[in-house]
């Protein structure tokens, strides 16, 4: 990782420790979504390959995989363009630092919060719904969140190339994603919905995400929690987002 990148990436996180907007919904918020459906359908169960888990303890995977997603895709993407609307990522261009540098950076912020939102979720869920990840299956979780914060880090960079106006990034971003979560068993367990929705929801990376942080929770599990399947259709759409991010990324204003 060269200074550059380094100097980059210690101004990104500075930058969204001091925004308390991005702080709330980024970190807040799926804590909030996390005791509202935790509690509200704690006395169900969902089945899982091998037996059946508390509903309680479904959505701690599901709303971990939320907070990823919104350190990663939304709130990165809506910084990278109301920068780019607003001139500032016009006037960093007559400094060395290049597109690669910047989305190496990004990705890594994504990646940092990721973390801290894995470690403020599974708390919560360990010590409030009893949660726990079994024996064995801590290198799963921590691997699925590097790979998941990594992945939609490029895909949320990469949704900035489409989206020309700051104005019009928070609904097209919430259209987005919204969608997703409730086909991908995230709002609602993947039992509740019918076969051919959580098809359509295959074809994205949301449900595979959730999908491989769920594996690492299922406590029926012999194995080490991986989901191999699902890391690997996560890694490919991360460096599809990251193609499109490298080749059609702008520094200047694109919605005049």
């Amino acid at each position: 990782m060269t200074p550059l990148v380094v100097h980059q990436f210690r101004y990104d996180l500075r930058a969204f420790a001091r925004n308390g907007q991005a702080r709330f919904f980024t970190l807040a918020l799926p804590v909030a979504f996390l005791l509202i459906f935790a509690t509200v359908f704690r006395s169900k169960t969902v089945t899982v390959p091998g037996g059946f888990i508390h509903t309680s303890v479904y959505y701690v995977p599901g709303i971990l995989a939320l907070g990823v997603i919104q350190a990663s895709v939304n709130n990165l993407a809506l910084s990278v363009i109301a920068q780019r609307e607003s001139g500032i990522l016009k006037r960093r261009r007559a400094t060395p630092l290049s597109a690669g540098a910047m989305i190496t950076s990004r990705a890594l912020t994504a990646v940092m919060v990721s973390i801290v939102m894995t470690g403020v979720l599974a708390a919560i869920g360990w010590f409030a719904y009893s949660a726990h990840v079994p024996a064995g299956h801590a290198a799963a979780l921590v691997v699925t969140v590097l790979v998941g914060a990594a992945a939609f880090g490029c895909i949320g960079f990469a949704l900035t190339t489409l989206i020309r106006g700051a104005d019009s990034a928070q609904p097209i971003l919430a259209a987005i994603t919204l969608p997703l979560y409730f086909i991908s068993g995230i709002f609602l367990a993947s039992t509740l919905l019918p076969s051919w929705l959580l098809r359509v929801a295959d074809f994205f990376p949301v449900r595979h995400f959730q999908q491989a942080l769920l594996a690492a929770y299922n406590p029926y599990s012999s194995g080490s929690g991986f989901a191999g399947r699902d890391l690997l259709i996560m890694a490919a759409w991360g460096i599809a987002g990251l193609v499109v991010a490298v080749l059609r990324f702008r520094w200047t204003p694109q919605s005049a």
